[in-house]
This record gives structure tokens, sequence and C-alpha cells, in this order.
């Protein structure tokens, strides 16, 4: 009975493959005693999730104590990826699905609703986030520009990589969409001398970056503000806009109007820098296998993806012409596996931080939540089921001889060798 349970692809074998060992509900193992994974199933029902290759499902029972594993989380994963059917970005939902997703995306990224989950995520605890993001915590694909920077070095070239793009000069008007702890913001202010504005739906980023731009002596020109880029006036448009990790949560029923949004923030002639996570796959929002399933339950409720091709297509829907896209795809892999590996060696203090709430049973779930998390999309970007794209924009100013280059109709010059000087 035990052998009818493996997948096909381990039950052609001998028994199972020499890097994994089960131990079965009743206590019977399978494999080396020595394998670098070992599986516990608490139940017949996780073994049969096992044998379909129910990633998601797997995942969950892991979250909530119904399965349990030993080994290194680069292990697991390269032995999760072996039980998947197919490719889960090719998970592709009928027009049934697709339009109770849109229904979906409606209800769920409304005004409260979008503050509502973003404190859902990003409220948990700035200390548990400290442990393992780099001091500066830039929650966000970093910028391995050589390949022997530590991430504190890759996420100090994310940010000096992004002003780059935004031609970013001094007194200029800067709005930064989703601030986080405000990394970005206060590198703009601090190297570049502009004007900044950073929005945030978290209280405590929002705390946390006030205290920092007081304790910086930054009041006059930096400030952050507690609300949604849809409650931004417009009648002071901002020479500069940047989007970094946050438009993963606009949700595609929104996504037409967050970037009109932009383009009514953005002054003539200026530019925006979009930076988030794309799909993999033409026509999925999230991962099949229940992965996707997994991530909305327990880390980001109302999160969607889409294919960069038709984010492209909602920016130039909005009137915003693309001048150059970057595909950061391996650099998310090697950021969530600098995180996943900076957790894995602190998980003692990881769940102390954040049993301080006071619920112990909460805080081992969240921890087992967040393991799986930051390792499986590191597996994710490096199989390329997910991807990170930087879109730089502009709002078109209609005059033709308003720029160096004739035509250009913003201060973009057209060439990439000023990103690099």
């Amino acid at each position: 009975m035990a052998r009818s349970f493996l997948p096909a692809s381990f039950s052609r074998r001998t028994l199972l493959p020499a890097d994994i060992a089960l131990q079965l509900p009743q206590g019977q193992r399978l494999g080396a005693p020595d394998a670098p994974v070992r599986l516990a199933f608490s139940s017949w029902s996780s073994m049969a999730r096992f044998k379909t290759g129910q990633i998601g499902a797997l995942a969950e029972e892991y979250v909530e104590g119904k399965l349990q594993f030993e080994g290194a989380m680069r292990d697991v994963m390269r032995v999760m990826a072996k039980l998947l059917p197919g490719n889960p970005a090719q998970h592709s939902p009928g027009w049934c699905a697709s339009l109770l997703q849109k229904t979906r995306s409606l209800a769920a990224h409304t005004l409260a609703k979008d503050a509502a989950q973003i404190a859902f995520h990003y409220d948990v605890s700035d200390a548990f986030y400290a442990l393992w993001l780099d001091p500066r915590q830039v929650y966000s694909c970093a910028y391995y520009r050589d390949a022997g920077m530590t991430l504190a070095q890759a996420q100090q070239a994310k940010l000096d990589h992004i002003c780059r793009k935004l031609m970013l000069q001094p007194g200029e008007r800067f709005l930064d969409i989703g601030t986080g702890w405000g990394a970005l913001l206060l590198w703009a202010a601090e190297h570049y001398g502009v004007d900044a504005t950073g929005i945030t739906l978290s209280k405590n980023q929002h705390a946390h970056v006030k205290q920092l731009i007081a304790d910086k002596g930054l009041g006059q020109r930096v400030r952050v503000e507690l609300r949604d880029y849809r409650d931004l006036p417009l009648q002071q448009p901002f020479d500069k806009i940047s989007s970094v990790g946050m438009f993963e949560h606009v949700g595609q029923a929104n996504m037409a109007a967050y970037f009109s949004q932009i383009a009514c923030l953005l002054a003539p002639g200026g530019l925006v820098l979009n930076h988030g996570i794309t799909a993999g796959g033409l026509q999925n929002r999230q991962l099949g296998a229940g992965m996707g399933e997994f991530i909305e339950k327990y880390i980001f409720p109302g999160g969607e993806l889409l294919h960069v091709s038709a984010v492209l297509a909602y920016l130039a829907g909005a009137g915003l012409e693309m001048l150059d896209t970057e595909n950061l795809r391996p650099h998310y892999a090697r950021t969530l596996w600098d995180w996943s590996d900076a957790l894995e060696s602190q998980l003692d203090e990881a769940r102390q931080l954040l049993a301080e709430s006071g619920d112990a049973a909460r805080a081992a779930k969240m921890l087992r939540a967040y393991r799986l998390y930051l390792a499986g999309s590191a597996m994710s970007f490096e199989q390329g089921w997910i991807s990170l794209h930087q879109v730089l924009a502009s709002r078109p100013t209609g005059e033709l001889a308003s720029a160096a280059l004739r035509g250009a109709q913003s201060s973009y010059p057209f060439c990439r060798d000023y990103m690099y000087r």
C-alpha cells in the first residue's frame, strides 16, 4: 500500500530517490535514513496530496502542524519541485473561472480591504522582518550588479539603480508609492536632493519612516503619509514617481485605474518606474498546484500577478510610454535565498519575536509559513515560474522640440548610457 502513495516518477524506481525519506502515518519508514530531506506524515490524505504533487496543500498541512519535515530549505525545495505534475506557471483557468477571478478581484481591492490586507502582511513585527532583511530593511528584489555582493550591498545598488533610471535631480518632486520602511525614499533624498513624499498603508512602516525622517533631520523636504495611492491629490503633479513591490497588491480589476492615477500624478515629461513581480505564464494570476492559494491564505491576501505583456498594455492604456523594461528574475531568486538563509539561521529568535504578541501557537504557524514562502518563492523565481520587471515610462509632453533629441517628449535621453555613468 505504501508504494501506491508515491508519485508516479518515484514508483518507477526501486523505492525512493536517495535525497528523500518518508515516515508513513502508521510509522513505517521508506528511503535512506540519512536522506537530506525527511517527511513525516500524520494522515493518508497527506500522502495522497504528496502523490499528486499538490504542493500548496502540503505546505498548508506543514503550517498547521499536520506534516513535519527535516532538512535544509534548499534541499526541501529541490525535492518539492520534483513532485510537481507539470509547470505551475502554465496553470490556465477557463472562462468561467476567469470571470469569477475578476469578480473576486473587484471585491478584494476596496480601500478598506487593501488597507487590511497590507496590515495582515506588513504589520506583523518590524523586529521579525529586521532579523532577515538588510540593515535598511529593503523588502524587494536586490540588484547583484557584481556576483560577490552581499545582500546589503546589492540592496544599496538597487536603490541607486532606480534613482539613476529616474534621473533624479535636486529639488524635483519625487513620489514613492508603497514606501515600505523608507529605504528608497531616504536614499533619493540624501543622495539626489529631491523633495520626497512616501505613502504606505502599513501603520508600522509609517511610524518607522516618520521616526527615521526626524532622526535624520529631513523633515523640511521629506514626508511620509498613511495614505492610499487613490487618495492622493492631483493638484501638484510629481516630476518623478517610483512604485516598488507594491503593484502586486493592486489587483487586475484595478490595474487600469492604478496606471491612470499614476499618469495623473505625473507631470508632463516626467518619469515613473514600476518595479514588481510578474507572472511567468500568460494567463495565470497565481501559481498552480495549490501554491497560489497557499500564498493567498498565509502571506499575501489579495495578491494578483500579471504577465509583463499585460502590465505594459495597462500602462499604455493610461497614456504612459514604456521607455525601458528590465527583467531582474534571477536577482530576486538570490535575494530570497539570502533572506531565507538569514531566517533559517535564527529560527529560535524569530519564534520569540513573533510570540511577543502573546499567541505562541499563531507565532509558530507564522514562522512555518514564512519559511516556506521565502524558500518556495526563491525556487519559483529560479525556475522561471514567476518573474520581476522594472518598467520605466514617461508621460509624453506632446511637444516635439522640447528635448535635446527631437521627439523625445520627456527628459529621457533614449539611450542607456546615463544609467551606468
